[in-house]
């Protein structure tokens, strides 16, 4: 039986590992693919602050013109333009070009004006419209190969970009701002690349313990800077995206293993039952004996006509005899009561009993074992005087001094007190006895429990002590105990009156 405990007890163990691997392996695999989701929204949304920054950016640069400074006699405007140019050789090839033209002109020369005269908005649209029409030899130019995109859209949408960068410069406050607004938080760095970059690169997480999202996106295609965003994702923001998952495999991982170790619980306290019933027989039996073997002695005495010849011997054996059957009825009481499911079906005979009187029977009753010195004091008042069942009482206090007597050293002292309050008996049993572990405290009123007592010595059937709870609680009293290893114990029965 203990093998197949033992077993038992590895194979739960190694059960309980094996499920919590396995729901962590899929657990871990969950969060690894809502994380994936969340870096993809996250992704996602740090695009649209970039398409909504460059959107600001393009629109506060709009006009091609720079703005009029008065005081200023020459402005500037920029012309973006691109042109294809194809090569005809083993194979076609197309390059595509970009061209910024800068244009200079004179605002007051065109409207006629004396150079340094404020001018007005519709002053300054109408000299725009001229310098269009009349300027036709550029300043300066920049030229840009932007084979590279896709298309002409893509090449013209990367020609204006430098247009804006010159006007409106890329900042970093500037895209912080707009993604702070969108509630996010990133670390960007500006720079500058050797190559042109058409596409954002976005690279995901390394460690799902530690995630971040990378992105490198142009917004100066043709002059190769680049944002470099880096967003780090705090896990517990990704988890409300498990929940339900998460939540189930809690629940369910957790029912598994309370039921396993339920299991194994049940399996443990069943053994023990066993066990303790396997000792409560043995034990039994071998109480059982000893009285039989005093009546089978007691008896074949009597077929002995010398012996029952002699008064005093007759009397002798008589009285051996009427001891061994009350210790026989008395085994077989404690049995029939311990048998009852509710203590109400106990039958009580309740009357008034001096206590103190009670407690001299109890003590003058008491086997005292040889070897043993035995000092009773009853403290108890001769006026106190309880409503009680005389019989059960009896019982009670005498298995309480039988225990005080058997596990105790050689000189053992016994006291017993008791008091009256508020319509309460509270009875007392201290010994100086070897005292109970906390281990065993727990347990001394379990049914057939004997703590270390059921290796050896001294003998009992795990009775006594559930009997004594038994018969106090079919009083409607209590009982409770104290303890210390080595110095003693003491019993307190409260009894209603």
């Amino acid at each position: 039986m203990e093998r197949r405990i033992k077993t038992l007890y590895i194979v739960t163990i190694i059960a309980i590992l094996a499920f919590l691997g396995m729901q962590s392996y899929w657990l871990y695999g969950r969060y690894e693919f809502a994380l994936s989701d969340y870096e993809r929204n996250l992704g996602a949304r740090i695009e649209k602050c970039v398409a909504e920054y460059n959107a600001i950016r393009a629109v506060s640069s709009d006009s091609r013109v720079d703005s009029f400074r008065n005081g200023k006699d020459f402005n500037t405007f920029y012309v973006p333009s691109f042109s294809l140019s194809q090569k005809y050789g083993d194979t076609v090839q197309t390059k595509r070009t970009s061209r910024i033209y800068t244009y200079r002109f004179s605002a007051h020369e065109l409207l006629g004006l004396k150079p340094g005269t404020p001018l007005t908005e519709e002053q300054k649209d109408r000299a725009m419209k001229l310098a269009v029409v009349q300027t036709e030899t550029p300043v300066d130019s920049m030229i840009f190969d932007s084979s590279g995109a896709k298309d002409e859209n893509e090449a013209w949408l990367a020609t204006n970009n430098v247009q804006t960068e010159r006007k409106c410069p890329f900042t970093v406050e500037g895209i912080d701002s707009i993604m702070e607004k969108a509630g996010i938080k990133a670390e960007v760095t500006l720079a500058r690349v050797d190559s042109m970059v058409w596409g954002n690169a976005v690279e995901y997480h390394k460690s799902v313990f530690s995630p971040a999202v990378s992105m490198i996106i142009p917004y100066s295609q043709l002059q190769g800077l680049t944002a470099c965003i880096v967003s780090r994702v705090n896990p517990f923001d990704v988890l409300p995206g498990m929940g339900p998952a998460l939540i189930i495999t809690l629940l369910v991982s957790c029912l598994l293993i309370v039921c396993l170790v339920l299991q194994f619980s049940t399996v443990l306290k069943l053994s023990r039952l066993d066990k303790m019933r396997n000792s409560f027989v043995t034990t039994m039996i071998h109480e059982l004996k000893r009285p039989i073997s005093t009546l089978k002695m007691c008896v074949s005495a009597m077929g002995i006509d010398s012996m029952m010849g002699s008064g005093e011997v007759r009397k002798e054996i008589l009285a051996e005899t009427r001891n061994a059957l009350d210790n026989l009825s008395a085994y077989f009481s404690k049995l029939r009561d311990i048998t009852f499911n509710n203590v109400e079906q106990i039958p009580l005979n309740i009357r008034s009993v001096n206590l103190r009187e009670l407690f001299d029977s109890v003590a003058s009753a008491a086997v005292i074992p040889s070897g043993k010195t035995v000092e009773i004091r009853n403290n108890i008042g001769g006026e106190t005087v309880v409503s009680a069942d005389r019989s059960h009482l009896f019982n009670i206090l005498n298995n309480l001094v039988e225990n005080a007597i058997k596990y105790s050293g050689r000189a053992v002292e016994i006291t017993a007190e008791a008091s009256v309050s508020n319509e309460t008996v509270e009875i007392r049993i201290g010994d100086n006895g070897s005292g109970i572990s906390s281990g065993d405290l727990r347990h001394i009123f379990d049914r057939f429990y004997r703590g270390n007592a059921t290796a050896g010595e001294p003998p009992g059937m795990g009775l006594g002590l559930t009997y004594v709870k038994l018969l106090t609680e079919a009083h409607g009293g209590s009982i409770t105990v104290s303890s210390s290893e080595g110095k003693g114990t003491c019993f307190t029965i409260k009894l209603p009156q």
